[in-house]
């Protein structure tokens, strides 16, 4: 008999289902897997949008162009003296504003998609 997921478990769950309805087309990759692990969800469309990592105490979703993503609802808490990625820290029991983010994941694609545009030009 298969066990229950955790909390981590069902917060990762949680999340992969507001990415993916955030953006339909995201691709979810699972990378830097280890023996004893199956590696971690990847997030993608046009680019890196977010890992989602599993923790004893939380769940890291980190965005891999955060400090350039608005974020209005101050949902980033962790990772933020770093130039490039922001990260959302999640404890058991938290709720995350699903909106805010959706918004973030579209966001965070559109500057994927605005990134890859400016290469092309600049070739």
């Amino acid at each position: 008999m298969k066990k229950a997921p955790d909390w981590r478990e069902a917060t990762l769950d949680r999340m992969r289902t507001l990415v993916e309805e955030a953006d339909p087309d995201v691709v979810e990759d699972r990378k830097w897997a280890k023996a004893t692990k199956p590696g971690i969800p990847v997030w993608s469309d046009e680019g890196i949008i977010c890992t989602g990592e599993t923790y004893k105490s939380v769940v890291k979703l980190t965005f891999a162009k955060g400090a350039f993503l608005k974020d209005p609802a101050r949902l980033f808490n962790s990772s933020l003296e770093g130039n490039l990625r922001r990260a959302i820290d999640i404890r058991e029991g938290e709720a995350v504003d699903a909106a805010a983010f959706k918004k973030l994941v579209r966001d965070a694609v559109a500057l994927n998609r605005s990134d890859k545009e400016k290469k092309k030009r600049s070739k």
